[in-house]
């Protein structure tokens, strides 16, 4: 069984930065592609980030390039989300997710999911 335990969410005021952290339970870690996807009750699961195994490549949703970064360490078995200039829109509900198959950006490609940390942007 593979845990996934997001943290580092909370309110933070427009313009402001959170960083999210995903600590992964399992030895195979550095096996995966990690993504991060956000929710709101209105809105379907959204994709917003993923980076490769090796942590080499990285692909972002247009609304988020420029203000988000994901990186990895595979060594503590994490994956951050850095989330800089917040705005009002990127309220939501963070998971992350680890898949197999290369940069997947639909929720439908991930084997495994995190139980969420609340983003609130004031505005």
């Amino acid at each position: 069984q593979v845990y996934l335990v997001e943290s580092g969410g909370g309110l933070v005021q427009a313009g402001g930065s959170l960083r999210l952290s995903c600590t992964v339970s399992a030895r195979t870690f550095s096996s995966f592609e990690m993504g991060w996807f956000r929710q709101t009750p209105e809105k379907e699961r959204e994709f917003v980030a993923v980076i490769r195994r090796s942590g080499g490549s990285t692909n972002y949703a247009d609304s988020v390039k420029g203000r988000f970064t994901i990186s990895r360490d595979n060594a503590k078995n994490t994956v951050y989300l850095q989330m800089n200039n917040l705005k009002s829109e990127d309220t939501a509900v963070y998971y992350c997710a680890a898949g197999f198959q290369v940069l997947p950006t639909k929720p439908r490609d991930y084997v495994c999911w995190g139980e969420g940390t609340q983003v609130t942007v004031s505005s």
